[in-house]
């Protein structure tokens, strides 16, 4: 009997292993570390006969679990990660036991895809989306915007008489936007539309959200000309919302693919307080939202939403043209051919659970929570005498610089360095009007008011360090 078939009867050993390290982890987290030097790698040749998965655990957590990062933990308030709740793990961990590819909901027994589209129903449900939205779950933001841009692409082609996905990128289409994401550029550039080939929207003074007057001013000048706009459902540096209804009045006027990149800003349709920021999305084509930041679930998970008229622009984008074997790609419905990939996890099963563990209530309560945490920062940052908000707290993202240093990049970056070298907070740097900032994302089930104090107290240490030097 080889390795493998005797570890499959001593799956229930394994597994109490990885759950010993698991909750060891878990229960660390609240004191763990948000950064920690780049550990020194392992000279471990590949071994021609395997050591077994008792020892290979026992060699990632002699080179690597030590030096992991509270990325999931309280006071990690970099880029915009969640935690994982409580649920979202089992659902997690579940997903790579079952190992399920969901493809078609009319195969023979092929639940997994059903149990997807279940989630997308409780998903619209939790956002207040009309039905008219389908979608799918992929890894992140990042392929969500590519995706539902990738459909856009094809309808702009559609309206030059011209099948992209057959035929190739063709010009003669316009993309406008006020302040994408990196993730929309990037996509640009994987679709073959050119990450420069963006008209940007004028903003107000001190905004990131677009100003509507030139947005319709540009889109009366060339009316007939293809046009994908991408609006911000809550800006990265300011959580800045573009006005959704006035965008909503606009194409009714003009023929225009509207598209909302709302990774972590959706959220905000969860509480009666911020719901209005976000009047009018349910009218756009295609919506971006990412579940592993402010739904806490772990990484490796969003969803695209576009709406289902659309579907036969979506499966002409998708579709596995060359393989017969996968049925009629119009007749019968498959992930297969309405999305990106062709192999995919189960994404939906941790949403699912989590939703169900959890509810709208508690999901408004977490939004609810993070963004007064937002405040209360904001708040202690304002008291300070070394640290100055450079926008106001819209919802959950703080974003400040040092007072006297607002256009001091190398000052910025020491204070960033000795912050990080304390190992108590974990903030990311940005550019906001002219200044250099630091920028803190609430998005955590586990942040606390102790986390607040502790992260002011780093800052304090870290400055005194930084005058010091």
């Amino acid at each position: 009997m080889n390795l493998m078939h005797q570890e499959g009867q001593q799956f229930k050993v394994l597994l109490e292993l990885a759950q010993s390290q698991a909750l060891s982890y878990l229960q660390g987290l609240p004191h763990m570390p948000i950064s920690r030097p780049a550990p020194v790698q392992p000279s471990v040749d590949l071994p021609e006969r395997g050591m077994g998965t008792s020892a290979a655990l026992s060699q990632f957590q002699t080179y690597f679990s030590q030096a992991l990062v509270a990325s999931s933990g309280p006071r990690y308030w970099g880029f915009v990660t969640g935690g994982t709740t409580p649920a979202a793990i089992v659902g997690d961990w579940l997903t790579a036991v079952y190992d399920q590819n969901p493809q078609s909901v009319t195969g023979p027994g092929d639940v997994s895809a059903a149990i997807e589209l279940h989630t997308l129903q409780l998903y619209r449900q939790l956002f207040g989306l009309p039905d008219g939205f389908m979608g799918g779950f992929v890894t992140g933001a990042t392929l969500s915007n590519f995706t539902a841009l990738a459909v856009a692409r094809q309808w702009a082609g559609q309206q030059l008489g011209h099948d992209i996905a057959r035929d190739g990128v063709t010009s003669g289409i316009r993309i406008l936007a006020a302040t994408p994401h990196s993730s929309v550029v990037k996509s640009l550039a994987m679709l073959g539309l050119g990450s420069r080939h963006m008209t940007y929207i004028r903003k107000p003074a001190d905004r990131e959200a677009m100003d509507v007057a030139h947005l319709e001013a540009l889109l009366a000048q060339q009316p007939d000309v293809p046009t994908i706009l991408i609006s911000s459902g809550g800006t990265v540096n300011t959580v800045d919302y573009d006005d959704m209804q006035a965008i909503a009045e606009l194409q009714k006027r003009y023929s225009f693919w509207w598209h909302v990149d709302a990774a972590f800003g959706g959220f905000a349709a969860l509480s009666p307080r911020f719901q209005d920021r976000l009047a009018g999305w349910e009218l756009a084509d295609s919506i971006t939202i990412d579940n592993h930041k402010w739904l806490n679930v772990p990484y490796d998970n969003a969803v695209y939403l576009i709406k289902s008229h659309h579907a036969t622009l979506q499966v002409q984008t998708f579709q596995n043209s060359n393989a017969p074997y996968l049925g009629d790609p119009l007749a019968d419905f498959s992930y297969l051919n309405y999305g990106p990939e062709n192999s995919r996890r189960l994404r939906a099963l941790p949403v699912w659970l989590t939703l169900l563990a959890y509810g709208r209530e508690g999901y408004r309560q977490l939004v609810e929570q993070n963004v007064e945490q937002a405040c209360a920062f904001g708040g202690l940052i304002d008291q300070s005498d070394f640290l100055q908000l450079e926008a106001p707290v819209r919802l959950n993202v703080v974003c400040f610089s040092l007072k006297q240093y607002r256009t001091d990049k190398e000052k910025l970056t020491q204070f960033q360095k000795k912050l990080e070298a304390l190992g108590q907070v974990f903030m990311t740097p940005t550019v906001y009007n002219g200044a250099y900032c630091l920028r803190a994302a609430f998005v955590n089930w586990r942040t606390s008011p102790d986390d607040l104090r502790l992260a002011m107290e780093s800052m304090q240490e870290a400055w005194k360090a930084v005058r010091e030097a």
